[in-house]
């Protein structure tokens, strides 16, 4: 679950102490920048600079395919829009019981709280959509979109650190962070840094894909079940290092857990069919490319 308006001050290790024991002065890492009535939150910021990314990557690269470069701000915002709403109300769904106790903490939640793999596959079906009415290859953008998606996520865990929200486990080692002026985040206590492991994996995730789509890739859609495949995996490792227990559960699994078996077993899935189909310099992508290409010969 995420959330952005926090003010988290974080060190390695140990909190640092005045000679007197008590916290030095405070640190507003999330909040960056104020002028007037204006606050420039970190957790906002990375969360707009990784769409940006996102958009510009993936415009970047459907041009380089040949793929219609025009399309791709329509699809980005068509994903960020259902992912949105798909992220919401799956927070909703893992804090029912407060709602239910306390109807309030409804319109709060509206603000604050979000499930990633609810917007993921928000995101993917606000793709889905916007690729069937504009009657685009959904192969192709989603090949070429995949990438993208998981640079805007290392840009976005980012954030959370900011924020000091989606926190870890208690921990000593020599990477632990601590954080001393959190609203999420236990104070004075070591925690596994699990926002920045999951930002370094969604980068490495960002760039094998982009790897793959280039130099592997023998059908379309093969990059699409990947992400989702080793995203869903990663992402259930990396659960069991996760501090935050407001993040809902099923049995013995954390929500985002249990989503990821279904979203790992729907990769493997796709992996297998798409495999089934035709090789892709056999098949028709649909580019624009092509199709002038395909009238030049037919004039000719």
């Amino acid at each position: 679950n995420l959330s952005g308006r926090s003010a988290g001050r974080f060190r390695s290790g140990k909190p640092e102490q005045t000679s007197q024991g008590k916290k030095a002065g405070k640190i507003m890492y999330n909040d960056l920048l104020t002028i007037g009535p204006v606050t420039i939150h970190g957790y906002g910021l990375m969360t707009a600079m990784g769409i940006l990314a996102a958009y510009f990557s993936a415009e970047y690269r459907a041009k380089k395919k040949g793929l219609d470069s025009s399309k791709v701000f329509g699809l980005v915002v068509c994903c960020v829009a259902l992912g949105y709403v798909c992220s919401k109300a799956l927070y909703l769904i893992t804090v029912l019981p407060d709602i239910l106790a306390d109807p309030s903490i409804f319109w709060s939640s509206l603000a604050n709280g979000w499930v990633v793999l609810g917007g993921i596959l928000g995101g993917i079906l606000g793709g889905w959509l916007y690729c069937r009415w504009r009657k685009l290859p959904t192969w192709n953008f989603f090949d070429v979109g995949m990438a993208s998606v998981a640079l805007a996520q290392g840009f976005g865990r980012i954030g959370c650190f900011l924020a000091g929200c989606c926190y870890g486990a208690v921990s000593h080692g020599p990477l632990a962070v601590t954080f001393t002026d959190s609203d999420f985040a236990p104070n004075h206590v070591p925690l596994v840094p699990t926002q920045l492991i999951s930002s370094a994996l969604d980068f490495l995730l960002c760039f094998f894909l982009i790897f793959y789509d280039r130099k592997l890739k023998k059908r379309e859609g093969e990059v699409t079940a990947w992400y989702l495949i080793l995203y869903s995996a990663g992402r259930f490792v990396l659960e069991f290092w996760r501090g935050d227990i407001n993040r809902g559960f099923v049995g013995p699994l954390s929500t985002s857990q249990f989503m990821s078996i279904f979203t790992f077993l729907a990769g493997v899935i796709l992996l297998v069919l798409r495999r089934k189909s035709k090789p892709v310099q056999e098949n028709s992508s649909g580019t624009e490319a092509e199709e002038k290409t395909s009238r030049a010969e037919a004039a000719g």
